[in-house]
Order: C-alpha cells, then sequence, then structure tokens
C-alpha cells in the first residue's frame, strides 16, 4: 500500500522546511532508515530518513520548494502502484464550536484580566517529559556495522508518534534490533534524556514558591515574554591577556572568549542557582554547566553549546567552540548541539563594541553579554592607570532570579577571570 512520507519535526522549534536536495529518485528502492533526501530547517541542514522498506513512487514536494511540518513530500510504497496525489492532503482541523449565547466568553487580550496562579501538579517521581518529536539522527544505540539504526518500522512509527528517543532504547530483535515491546518498555519507564550524550545527572524539578509565583506573574504583566532584568560589571583582563600571550608563543590557539566560557560555567557551581530554567510552574535545577556560544550566521544567530564546559580544559574548550562554530556557519549542526544549555555568552567584543545588552535565549534563564577589551585609564591605589579592561552586561530572567542573585553569579565570573589560572587547574 503506498504510504505518504511526512516532513517530521528535525528541530524543536522547526515549523515549516526547505527540500535541499533529493538523495533518492523516483522509482529507487529505499531501505528503512536511509536518507532520502536533505532539509534546511530554522536552524541547520538535516537529513530525513525513510521509516520503512520501499520504492520512492513519487516526490510531491520539489528540491527548492517548503513544506510545513506533517505534510507529505514524497510516497513510498511497492514497485508499480498508482499514487492518488488527491488523498494524501492533510486533513483540515475540526472547527470550533461557537460558545452558547449567555455564555462567558474568554478574555480578548492578556491585560483584559490577569490569568490567576493554577496550582501546580504534584510532583511525579521522576521528571515528566513532554512527547517531543523524534529526530531521525543515527544514534550508536541498536546499530549495525555501517551505523545505522536497526529497528522495525512499526517500532520506529510508535517512537515518533510517544517521542520515545531510540538511540536511548535496548533492542531485543534480531542483532539488536528494536521492536515493539521495546519501544512499549520504554514508553511505561521513565525517559531517558532526548539529546543528551553520556551518562549525565538529570536536572531536579523544584516548584515555585508562593512568592516566586506572585513575582514570575507580576513580572511579566510589566514585561510580557521572558521579564528580563539586567546588570553591569567591569573585568580587569590583564592576566587572561597575559596568560593568552604565553598560549600563543607556545603555539596553543586560544581565545580570550574561550577563557570566559570556562568561568562562565565554573561560576554555575559557585551560584548554582542562576543554573535553572523556568518549565510552567517549576524550575529545572541543573547539575551540568552546559554554556552556549551565540554564533552569528548569514541568516541571523545561532547558539551552539558546549556540554559539560567547566570539565574541560581552556585547549578543549577553544578546539570545540571553533569546530561548533564553523559547523555552525555551514547549517551543519545537529539538534543536540544546539539545544538545551543552561546559559549563553554572546561576545561582540571583535567587532570593537564596548557594552551591550544580550537578549535571553529561552529557555534558559540568563546571558552574558561580553564587550571588547580595550585599554582604558581606570584608578588603582587612588592613582590613574591603564589597564586592559572588558565590560560584561548580564541579562536575568527575573521571573526566577532577581538582582542580588545575578550580581553574585557575575562577581564570581569576574573573579574567576581576574585570576585565569584558577581556570587552568
Amino acid at each position: 500500500m503506498a504510504t505518504p512520507i511526512p516532513l517530521p519535526a528535525l528541530s524543536p522549534t522547526m515549523k515549516e522546511g526547505k527540500i535541499l536536495k533529493w538523495l533518492k529518485n523516483e522509482g529507487d528502492k529505499v531501505s528503512s532508515g536511509e536518507a532520502i533526501a536533505e532539509v534546511e530547517t530554522d536552524k541547520s541542514n538535516l537529513e530525513v530518513e525513510a521509516y520503512d522498506d520501499g520504492v520512492l513512487l513519487k516526490i510531491v514536494v520539489a528540491a527548492g520548494e517548503m513544506a510545513a511540518v506533517g505534510a507529505p513530500i514524497a510516497v513510498l510504497g511497492a514497485k508499480g502502484e498508482t499514487v492518488d496525489l488527491a488523498s494524501l492532503a492533510p486533513a483540515t482541523p475540526a472547527a470550533v464550536p461557537a460558545p452558547p449565547a449567555g455564555a462567558p466568553r474568554p478574555a480578548e487580550s492578556p491585560a483584559a484580566a490577569p490569568p490567576r496562579a493554577a496550582a501546580p501538579p504534584a510532583l511525579p517521581a521522576a521528571p515528566a517529559r513532554a512527547p517531543a518529536p523524534v529526530v531521525p539522527l543515527r544514534p550508536p544505540a541498536a546499530a549495525g556495522g555501517d551505523g545505522r539504526l536497526r529497528a522495525s518500522p512499526l517500532a520506529r512509527k510508535m517512537a515518533q508518534e510517544a517521542g520515545v528517543d531510540l538511540g536511548a532504547v535496548h533492542g531485543s530483535g534480531p542483532r539488536g534490533r528494536i521492536v515493539k515491546r521495546d519501544v512499549q518498555a520504554a514508553m511505561s519507564g521513565p525517559r531517558a534524556p532526548v539529546f543528551v550524550p553520556g551518562v549525565r545527572p538529570e536536572p531536579d524539578i523544584v516548584p515555585l514558591s508562593s512568592m516566586r509565583k506572585v513575582i514570575a506573574q507580576r513580572m511579566a504583566e510589566v514585561k510580557p515574554g521572558v521579564p528580563h532584568f539586567y546588570l553591569s560589571i567591569e573585568v580587569d583582563m590583564e592576566a587572561v591577556v597575559a596568560v593568552r600571550e604565553e598560549a600563543k608563543a607556545a603555539e596553543v590557539k586560544v581565545s580570550v572568549n574561550d577563557f570566559i566560557l570556562k568561568a562562565a560555567a565554573l561560576a554555575l557551581h559557585r551560584v548554582p542557582k542562576v543554573n535553572v530554567s523556568l518549565q510552567g510552574d517549576r524550575i529545572l535545577q541543573f547539575h551540568t554547566a552546559d554554556v552556549g556560544i551565540a554564533v552569528a550566521i548569514e541568516d541571523g544567530l545561532i547558539t551552539p553549546v558546549v556540554r559539560d564546559a567547566d570539565q574541560k580544559s581552556i585547549g578543549q574548550l577553544a578546539a570545540e567552540a571553533r569546530e561548533l562554530a564553523e559547523r555552525a556557519r555551514r547549517k551543519a549542526l545537529r539538534p543536540e548541539e544546539y539545544s538545551g544549555g543552561s546559559v549563553t555568552v554572546s561576545n561582540l567584543g571583535m567587532y570593537g563594541v564596548d557594552a551591550f545588552i544580550a537578549v535571553i535565549n529561552p529557555p534558559q534563564a540568563s546571558i552574558l553579554a561580553v564587550g571588547t577589551v580595550a585599554e582604558r585609564v581606570v584608578a588603582r591605589g587612588g592613582q590613574p592607570v591603564v589597564r586592559k579592561t572588558m565590560t560584561m552586561t548580564f541579562s536575568g530572567d527575573h521571573r526566577v532570579g532577581d538582582g542580588a542573585l545575578g550580581a553574585q553569579y557575575l562577581q564570581e565570573v569576574k573573579e574567576l577571570l581576574e585570576h585565569p589560572v584558577r581556570l587552568l587547574f
């Protein structure tokens, strides 16, 4: 039976995608898990895989054209089958019935009546994860010698509908193939974290206190969306510049930004209340220090994330940051490489910008805006001296933190940068 191949959501924020090129032609045989097309998403360029074996009967969306997530882009079936394009049209959503006369009408705008905070639901024994689209990558679990994930078509379909990450599922079928019972077992048990390599601690789920809940509501009324607060601090960068010059003399490629990334990561452990994310009426308290790097690309901005930045040396951070930034500019990042993160560092110092205010990248709760390192006249011991300094501006989510908390974090980052030997060990 001919089956349409829908465009999957290849990133958490993807609504539509552009078919860059087809890797298979009409009439070609296709195997389950085999890449059939390359798609441009809102973040990067990724491959779409087939979820069944068969013949590519019809290409519905040609290369260069756009398609909405869930819309059919091709048809798979048996050789010689007839394709009815009319039957591929997505179903029209059912109309919402109008409320009966005299029934109370919902508020037409947020300003009409502030919403009342709902009582938080009982916390589950393990963090509950909302179903998310399965990204067709090639994780290590149940992979064959060719690196392809081995799973039955039914298991793939079930996983996609339930938001189960097949890369974290143990296959019990022939040669480790993932089958129906494996997906069912994964659905009934606690979900493994999606897009997280290796074994990493789960964040704690902390309910918002009554005071914090009221603060979050009031701040959102004054400044809708994510209510920001801003703090700036000046950092003496003489010691960092000296260490970097020594590294350059030893032919070690490191930048000032690499020291800032490491300091931002270590400071998260010193001020753990900054290492959070707001999720509805709950706060996720992270135990890992994952730092995003704002990278300017042709179409805008993307934020690749360096995982466990606190545990890596400056040299490792430098190499990983360069590699992520280079692939970001080529739109070659995988979704797990720009998802999540605890805090982002946005550096415009290379453009000669002294200071600026950055906008938080949700669901993160903070971002660090970094200006240029330049010689400035400052007071030392009551005397004017010339020092290499830098301005950092912290933007925080006022729903989960306040100025005093942000100030503590800035002070820790400043302390680490002014004594960079602490970043080296």
